[in-house]
This record gives structure tokens, sequence and C-alpha cells, in this order.
């Protein structure tokens, strides 16, 4: 008698392999190798045309997997999209992710048709899926290897707002190799899917915050459930309406990750997980659906191509997007370099499959050799640029200034403060840095210790601050300001 379930041998492979791939990242990243590379070698070896453990031969079910782990990436990239970053390269970074991404677009669809002698479909669908830079490679890249709070934001924006354009661009691609649309009707296509996207995704992206903000859900769990039915109502809405539900789904996440304090943390930490899985997923998935046999015939066009992206494609719209914008040679050089490619090209290879695109096998091989050589050479080396251009940046605080605890029975807030060398409150003591009215500093967590703060404590970079503030929507944002020393009207008197 056996109480065997179906999916039982699925399970248990899924997780051998889960935790396979996790273990030998943690390995691969004391050697500077990224370890998603392991995870596109580990299906690989485990796949069809490997030791044939999982077999994954059904491109629908794969792109259903692909999207839903898109949708989970690029509300985690909405998430963390700090608004200060966001003030700060605004322009450059929302220039470069639409401007820039339909120059890279052009520039490699053209090499495409031109040096590998391809239809002019499959050269514009390789342009379109290879378009985008891959946020969580770079975020990932950054922490390793710090550089300048210019750059760093201008590539967190970038990186971060340029995956739904390219998503409409292929789209549309797809649209008009389908029903022969004209250029007036494929511009009207992609127009219709952005602007969709972000009527959409403003809509519900503040209804949700709104929610989030002020109904009481009991247990602290239920909020990022409830940011995750957000980010599935954007998107699904958005389908529906004939605009980008990716685009929605992204801007949907950046509004509620500036305009929810108070669950922020809970909700970051959920999804951020969730978008580490769905990564994982896609680079395991994209190793299943390669079959290794047929590599060595495409090598030569797909490093090519890569070639292309990396050397040609990026630096032109780089210059083309941040030379107006009076950025340095040097900044601009780093720019280039520092955008790797990832998740997006893996999903969006699957669309030509799954839309009976004669060359998709072909196109979905070519962007395995350009995710591997973006990963392997430019992942790796983005310090050694750094340094060589003279860019290198301190290495600073990746989790935003402040963030709200919640405490339930009470109308007050446990905000916490990661007190950071370049904060105006570093080095202060606390009687001559003024908390805003109705906030007290209860408790400073230093080196593992908590020390009871005193007038003539002095805050020192590395400490945690816990500051209880009455609760109203504006704290967060006064201690913010109080620790980076901006005036506040409301703090009290020394």
């Amino acid at each position: 008698m056996s109480a065997e379930l179906p999916g039982d041998v699925l399970i248990l492979a899924g997780a051998a392999l889960l935790a396979a791939g996790v273990l030998s990242a943690g390995f691969a990243a004391r050697l500077r190798v990224p370890g998603l590379l392991l995870f596109l070698g580990l299906g690989m070896v485990v796949g069809d045309d490997g030791l044939n453990l999982i077999s994954l031969s059904d491109p629908v079910l794969a792109q259903r997997v692909a999207v839903l782990a898109l949708i989970a990436i690029l509300f985690e990239g909405g998430l963390g999209t700090k608004p200060t970053d966001l003030r700060r390269a605004a322009v450059p970074g929302l220039v470069l992710a639409n401007v820039g991404v339909v120059v890279t677009a052009a520039v490699t669809a053209a090499a495409a048709a031109l040096l590998l002698d391809l239809e002019l479909v499959t050269a514009l669908l390789l342009g379109a899926v290879t378009a985008s830079t891959d946020a969580a490679a770079i975020f990932s890249v950054l922490r390793r290897s710090p550089l300048p709070k210019r750059l760093t934001a201008l590539l967190e924006v970038e990186s971060g707002a340029n995956d739904p354009l390219a998503i409409v661009l292929t789209l549309s691609v797809l649209a008009a190799a389908a029903s022969g649309l004209t250029a007036g009707g494929l511009i009207g296509f992609g127009a219709a899917q952005l602007l969709g996207g972000i009527a959409v995704g403003a809509v519900v992206g503040f209804a949700g915050s709104w929610v989030l903000s002020r109904v009481s859900l009991g247990a602290e769990g239920l909020y990022p459930v409830l940011a995750l039915a957000v980010a599935g109502l954007a998107y699904g809405t958005a389908a529906l309406l004939g605009g980008s539900g990716f685009f929605a789904v992204y801007l949907a996440g950046l509004l509620v990750g500036a305009r929810v304090p108070r669950h922020r943390r809970v909700i970051r930490t959920f999804h951020d997980g969730l978008a580490t899985i769905a990564e994982i997923a896609l680079f395991l998935l994209l190793g299943l659906l390669v079959f290794p046999s047929q590599l060595p015939a495409i090598a030569l066009p797909g490093l090519a191509l890569a070639a292309v992206l990396v050397f040609v494609s990026r630096p032109l719209a780089v210059l083309a997007c941040l030379l107006p914008l009076r950025f340095s040679q040097a900044e601009m050089a780093m720019v280039s370099w520092a955008g790797l490619r990832g998740a997006v090209p893996i999903v969006l290879a699957t669309f030509p499959l799954t839309a009976g695109v004669a060359d998709g096998v072909a196109i979905f091989n070519i962007v395995f050799f350009v995710v591997l050589v973006s990963s392997a050479l430019q992942g790796t080396t983005v310090g050694w640029a750094a340094k060589r251009l003279g860019l290198e940046g301190e290495a600073h605080a990746w989790l935003p200034v402040a963030e709200a605890l919640p405490l339930e029975g009470g109308d007050i807030d446990l905000v916490e403060v990661g007190v950071a060398a370049d904060l105006a409150v570093c080095g202060s003591r606390l009687r001559d840095a003024p908390l805003p009215h109705g906030t007290l500093v209860t408790a400073i967590v230093r080196d593992g210790r908590t020390l009871l703060p005193r007038a003539a404590t002095r805050l020192r970079a590395g400490d945690l601050v816990l500051v209880a503030a009455q609760r109203r929507e504006t704290a967060t944002a006064e201690v913010v300001a109080w620790a980076r020393g901006e005036r506040s009207h409301d703090a009290e008197p020394k």
C-alpha cells in the first residue's frame, strides 16, 4: 500500500534542485562568480539533453511560469525603487529606460539583420528581447562593487523601469508579424499598451497603497499577501483592458513602496524573497529549455550578437541618452558596462516560441548566449571597471533610511533608523539633533548591544536607532528628514 501522490516526486526534485542551487550560489559568491549561472548550468545538466531527470517540452507551460515569475520580479523592482533615488536620477534614469531601450533594440536588430543575415521579424525580435537590463543582477553587483551615488541611483532607476518597454516592443513586433500591422498600427498598439499600463498601474497602485496604509488586517503577515494581490490586480486589469500588465505591475509596486511606510519592511522582505525565487526559476527554466547539442551550431551568431550588444548597442544608447545630460566619459563608460542582461530576456525569448515564429528556437538559443556572456563577463568585472575608471564608491546602506514598525493596540509606531556614515545625524549628540515633535529615541542598538539613550549619546555609523512616534501619516517622513539634517518645522526646541 502506498500513500504517494502524483506530485510528490516533482516536489522532491524541485526542492533538491533549489537547495543544491542555493548552496552552490553561496559558494560561487566567494569566487565572484554570478550564482545565477550555476542555476543555468544546473538546468542544462538535469534537462532533456543532459541527465534527462526533468523534461520541460511544453513552451506554453514554460511561458506561463515565466510570466508569473516576471510579475513577481517587476513588482519587487517597483517596491525596491527608492523615492530618493528616483528624485536623484529621475531624468537620466527614465530617459535611459525608454529612449535607451529603443536605441538598443534598433541597433541590435540592425546588426542581427546585416551581420547574421536574419529575416526582419527575427532581427526585430532579437533587438526587442535583449533591450532591457536586469534589476536583480545589477542590484547584486552594486552591493559587491558600489559606485558613486549618482551612478548607483541611475542604474537602479533604469533597470527597474526599462523592462516594461522591452516587453511592449516584443509584443508589438509579434502582433505586427501575426496580423500584418502597418507602421502606424504598430505605433498605435505600442502606445495603447504603454498608456493603458500607466493608467491602470496608477489607479491600482494608489488604491492598493491606500488600503494597505489604512486598513487594519490584524496579522502583520497578511500585508505582503495583500500587496501580492495588488500586483495581480494591476497585471490582470491592464491585460484585460488592452494595456501592458507588466508596466502596470511595476508602477503599482513603485506606488506601494513609496506610500506604505508602516508595513514596508514586511512587504519588502516577503517580495524580495519571492523575486529571488522567481529569478532562480527563470535561470533554471532557461537551462531546461536549452538543448546543449543545438548550441554549437548557433554559438558564433549568439556570441556575435552578444558582442554587438555589449560593445556597440549599449554604449550607443548610453551615449545618445547621457551625453546631452553632461555625464563624463568615464561615467558613460561605467553605465554602459554595468548594463547586465538576465531574467527578462529569458522570459521574452519564450514569446516567439509560443507564437509559432519560424526562428523561435534560434532566438531562444541566441538569448542563451547573450545572458551567459553578460553574466559571466560583465557581472564579474564591474568592480574592476569601476577601479580602472576611477569611479569606486563607498559602500552604503541598501535599506531605506527609516522603516516604520507598527505596534498593534496603540497609536504609536516604532521607526527604525539605520545610521549610515553619510547621514547628517552621524557623529552628532542627541541633544544637538532635535527630534520632530511627537517622537522620542527609545533605544540604540550598537555592536549587538542595546543602549539606553542620553542627551550626550553620540550617534555612530552602524547604529540602529529606535524612535517612538505618534501614529500619523507624516511620522516616518519627519524622522527621515531628521536623520538627513533637513529642516523640520516640527522639531522640538533644544
